[in-house]
């Protein structure tokens, strides 16, 4: 579960706002205390940014007895929020998510919410109907979003909201943002009790300051215990022992701080808001040995070979696998020619319904009679039809991009989303997605490169997917000649690899007439294409090839303006904010050069040319050529950007940004010509 999402507020700005908004006293903020001063403006009318406001988000986490379940956690929240325009609505949209478990013994009570209104002087609550609390949605595993919009509301509102939520499982600690992904927070607090004998990782996220204080005191307890499954248990014979625990108690504060708006070039938001989390790594109760909770990867490994949902049916002989299988490595020795033929079978025949799966949705004889299922469906399929083929080749797990960062300390299967094949030759490894329907064998999507990764073999190997190993290339070759008033040149590129991949999925769907047809409107003056090709559309293990010939028609006037990029400058700066808190992650390193030969037309004179330019970013981090020169009749151009690492720093930020800017500047410039007198 990820904590409720609650855009970017200059900082500065946010600073000198709060300030003076002494108005907040956080010791005084009690549920219903609204006073007519708290409607005071606040400065944040007059930035556009700033929709609405968090005054306050106070949270609390702690353990009490119940008479059923034991011990159970409970969680209390109160929000209280500043709506300012009508772009702020959606702040007094609130949904709350919690997993509902199997018979209910998780609960959602005492919800209260209200909107506060000054009118004239006086102050007017509209309180929430219950009757206005639905659930939004349930899903397969349990989780649960109930969702309330609050009433009356409107530019100026004060809203406020308060629920508790009391779970049995003590695993699910609840996490805290201290930051929001909408509204800038003036003060954010979250306290958690914890008895002596459950101990917690805390996973912590994020730039903001956040001051910590840890003190400890003193709480009676009744623990559930029985002979079966000892302290928390309640299946067996269950007896009630009261103890007098120490606590921990952590308490976290933030005060003004600014929302962190997802911007391009990030894996998920979620590596980087302030926030933290929890894990239950062992139980430590009293006169019982410690029991670890958290487990090792091997043991990991040990659950997910067994499970029915992911590698029970691997080993398994699977002969409804076996004809298919020697139809396919029929007449082949060499393993590495038995996966790829295998793999190229499995990507080729089956239809990935999403991609978002650790596990097994079905039986593996289900996914072969059906020919479709999930990524792990099919991944899995591809395992089982490999081993059969008696090849080395295990499950690997990652987290994609999006899903957040995995830890290669903590076996938290919970973090990964995602699974692939691992194939062993005996000299390399090979990572396998047959999910993907115009991947290469040994090819991943870039989405998967995301780090910390896990072969599940018995020695659970360790794998860095690292986008800084990942380089997509592109060369383009253009000639340009004049010939009887019109520009005539042929065209030839290679994509990237993964621009290729798209392509191919475009060509296949809508053909190749469409994918040919909007180039001719991205030149500058009228222009006819010909002769058009496109090759290796079967070979997936490399990019394609695009040929075509194309004539330009300039206009009467006695002067020609040629861009020498034509199409294939950067229009504008991929990095639009002024500043930035948290790193650049892009998806790979890039390497694109683009050259063009031009003959200068009968009749023409060279009138300008750009100067030539070389920048390098941050020494060896990338670098950016720009070189032209004429000879004659002749103006041969080359230009090329090279970015040489995939994640930059904030403190790089400005200089990246920079970087793009002399890019897209340069690359705007244009040849001029001019006619012979």
């Amino acid at each position: 579960m990820r904590p409720q999402q609650v855009g970017m507020f200059p900082f500065a700005l946010f600073m000198g706002i709060v300030l003076s908004l002494n108005v907040f006293s956080q010791d005084k903020i009690k549920f219903g205390k609204v006073d007519p001063k708290d409607f005071s403006k606040t400065g944040f009318e007059q930035d556009t940014g700033a929709h609405a406001v968090i005054i306050s988000d106070i949270g609390e986490a702690s353990f009490e007895s119940e008479r059923v379940n034991g011990l159970v956690l409970v969680f209390k929240r109160h929000t209280r929020i500043r709506i300012l325009d009508k772009n702020g609505y959606d702040a007094a949209t609130v949904k709350i998510h919690y997993y509902k478990g199997e018979t209910d013994e998780n609960k959602l009570k005492d919800i209260k919410a209200t909107t506060y209104n000054l009118e004239g002087t006086k102050v007017v609550e509209t309180k929430m109907d219950s009757k206005s609390i639905f659930t939004d949605k349930i899903d397969k595993k349990g989780d649960v979003v109930q969702k309330f919009t609050l009433p009356a509301v409107k530019e100026g509102s004060i809203i406020e909201y308060t629920y508790t939520l009391a779970t049995p499982y003590k695993m699910r600690l609840h996490p805290w943002q201290f930051q929001s992904t909408n509204y800038p927070t003036i003060y954010n607090r979250y306290e958690v009790t914890v008895p002596e004998f459950y101990e917690y990782i805390f996973l912590r996220s994020g730039y903001i300051p956040v001051k910590e204080n840890k003190s400890q005191g003193h709480q009676s307890l009744t623990i559930a215990y029985d002979e079966e499954n000892a302290y928390g248990g309640k299946t067996g014979h269950t007896q009630y022992y009261t103890i007098n625990s120490v606590t921990n108690i952590y308490k976290w504060e933030a005060e003004n701080v600014p929302a962190l708006r997802e911007e391009e070039f990030t894996t998920s938001i979620w590596n980087h808001v302030s926030m933290i989390q929890f894990q239950l790594s062992a139980y430590r109760y009293p006169d019982q040995p410690v029991k670890p909770v958290l487990g090792t990867w091997g043991k990991l490994y040990e659950e997910l070979k067994k499970s029915e949902y992911f590698g029970d049916g691997l080993d398994k002989n699977n002969g409804f696998l076996g004809d298919k299988v020697d139809e396919l490595i029929k007449g082949l020795t060499d393993d590495t020619a038995k996966a790829r033929r295998i793999y190229n079978y499995v990507r080729s025949n089956f239809t990935c319904t999403s991609h978002d799966d650790l596990y097994l949705s079905q039986s593996l004889k289900a996914i072969y009679s059906s020919h479709s299922g999930n990524d792990a469906d099919i991944n899995l399929l591809l395992v089982a039809m490999l081993r059969r083929a008696g090849l080395n080749v295990y499950p690997l797990i990652l987290s994609t991009r999006d899903n957040g960062v995995t830890y290669e300390m903590y076996p938290m299967v919970g973090r990964f989303n995602y699974t692939i094949a691992a194939l062993n030759t005996g000299e390399e490894w090979y990572f396998l997605d047959a999910s993907e329907p115009y991947l290469g064998f040994g090819h991943l999507d870039y989405t998967c490169y995301n780090g910390h990764a896990r072969i599940m073999s018995p020695e659970v190997i360790p794998v860095s997917l690292d986008p800084n190993t990942l380089l997509e290339a592109k060369s383009t070759y253009v000639t340009l000649v004049g010939d009887s008033g019109k520009i005539k040149g042929s065209f030839s590129q290679k994509p990237t690899y993964y621009e290729s991949c798209k392509m191919r999925a475009d060509i296949v769907k809508n053909g190749k007439d469409a994918y040919f047809k909007p180039i001719a409107k991205n030149f500058s003056m009228e222009t006819t294409i010909s002769n058009a090709e496109i090759s290796d559309m079967d070979d997936y293990e490399v990019p394609l090839s695009v040929k075509y010939d194309f004539e330009m028609t300039p206009d009467d006037a006695g002067m020609l303006y040629l861009n020498p990029m034509l199409m294939e400058a950067y229009k504008s700066n991929p990095f639009k904010s002024l500043e930035r808190r948290y790193p650049v992650e892009m998806p790979y390193l890039m390497d694109e050069v683009y050259t063009l030969n031009l003959i200068v037309p009968e009749g023409y004179v060279i009138e300008e040319l750009p100067k030539s330019t070389m920048v390098k970013l941050n020494e060896d981090e990338g670098q950016f050529q720009y070189l032209i020169q004429k000879n004659e009749n002749t103006i041969q151009f080359r230009c090329r950007v090279q970015l040489n690492k995939a994640t930059f720093t904030p403190d790089d930020y400005s200089t990246l940004r920079d970087f793009f800017d002399l890019i897209v500047k340069k690359q705007s410039e244009q040849i001029v010509l001019k006619k012979k007198a």
